[in-house]
């Protein structure tokens, strides 16, 4: 194991199916190992939360009903950071370990150098990342669950010429490969609209001021500004803007889907708008995990039941093969839908979601809320 990626794995215990183990997890041969790879720390460990949360229920209430043909799942917990580096030695280390199966990762800048490693070594890995180039290199073994940017690109920008039409609008990437694939889509959606783009540039992520920014925007007196990037810099750039008195929008894309953008932007988050799949804990199923995850102090918002539906994929997947040889799981992964906690999901050639779906949502005192 690389000293620099952390690695923590999940095994069973009498109350939760799963327990705190290290170091990496040996694979056994009456388990079902199943990597869950994201960030565990640094900005991006708030959705990361919902990414483990959501995998730890799911192995959980599987290993309830009797597991995968009679095998027990084993999470091992793997923090990649959202930083591609690591990421590369998160997946060295999967791949040591024997590990076939991958719920991850979260960051497309993570994702796409994990799966070169993981197209090698065979094994089969399953990503809400939105890149496209993720799925656009003819990896058999490598699955989108969740939509791709120039589908979620081109849902913030019909949503920014229907609500800001006729209004000076800008677009700005934070430089990552999760941010530039969305500004992508949604210029390429913007022009086909003959939409008027005062502004298009990148900012620097990590900075606490952007201020400059915001008084780049402010004099180009622009409504709403396409954010590809994530909810730390999206929330600054709200609250600076709330606080010179300039009502910016800020739309993105869902990355900007946690709480944790309303803390950061107080009172601005009302002005901050995203893209993601429609609300997964308004569905029953969705409803029943969500009050059992509460019953435990845990949240089932953002990404929680997209993990949940991927392990479920994963676990079909390993039960249709009957084993875990990528070959075989990601052609009975394509052989026909899986079934979910999100309903049917059918894979298409290239590993990708056929019906993602997006919806747009805003911020309700603080708290990410789906637009009816």
């Amino acid at each position: 194991m690389v000293a620099s990626a952390r690695s923590y794995s999940w095994a069973r215990s009498s109350a939760l199916a799963l327990t705190l183990v290290l170091p990496l997890v040996s694979v056994a041969r009456a388990d079902v190992v199943i990597a869950v790879a994201g960030p565990v720390t640094g900005p991006l460990a708030a959705p990361g939360s919902e990414i483990f949360n959501g995998a730890k229920q799911a192995a959980e209430d599987i290993n309830a009903k009797g597991g995968i043909n009679g095998e027990k799942i084993v999470l091992s917990i793997q923090d990649d950071a959202c930083d591609p580096k690591q990421a590369v030695s998160v997946a060295n280390a999967i791949v040591a370990a024997g590990i076939k199966l991958v719920d991850g990762h979260f960051c497309s800048g993570s994702t796409m150098p994990a799966s070169d490693l993981y197209n090698e070594s065979g094994v089969t890995a399953m990503t809400v990342s939105s890149n496209p180039k993720i799925t656009e290199r003819g990896y058999q073994n490598i699955f989108r669950f969740g939509g791709r940017d120039d589908q979620q690109g081109p849902a913030g920008a019909d949503f920014i010429l229907k609500k800001f039409a006729g209004k000076n609008v800008a677009l700005l990437s934070d430089k990552s490969t999760y941010g530039v694939g969305l500004v992508d889509g949604a210029r390429a959606a913007l022009k086909a609209a003959n939409a008027d783009i005062a502004i298009d540039d990148s900012i620097n992520p990590g900075e606490k001021d952007y201020s400059a920014v915001v008084l780049k925007l402010k004099q180009a007196n622009v409504e709403a500004v396409y954010f590809g990037g994530y909810h730390t810099e999206a929330g600054l750039m709200a609250r600076q803007a709330l606080d010179s008195n300039y009502k910016l929008s800020i739309v993105g894309g869902d990355g900007l889907n946690t709480s944790e953008l309303g803390s950061i932007a107080g009172a601005a988050a009302e002005n901050v708008f995203f893209t993601f799949p429609p609300d997964a804990t308004k569905t029953a199923a969705g409803k029943e995990i969500a009050t059992r995850m509460k019953a435990k102090n845990l949240s089932a918002s953002g990404w929680t039941i997209y993990s949940y539906a991927i392990i479920e994929a994963l676990a079909q997947g390993v039960a249709r093969a009957g084993d875990q040889d990528a070959a075989k799981v990601s052609e009975a992964l394509r052989a026909k839908p899986v079934s979910t906690v999100l309903g049917d999901i059918t894979f298409d050639a290239k590993g990708d979601n056929t019906k993602p779906g997006y919806v747009i949502y805003h911020f309700v005192s603080g708290t990410p809320t789906e637009i009816e």
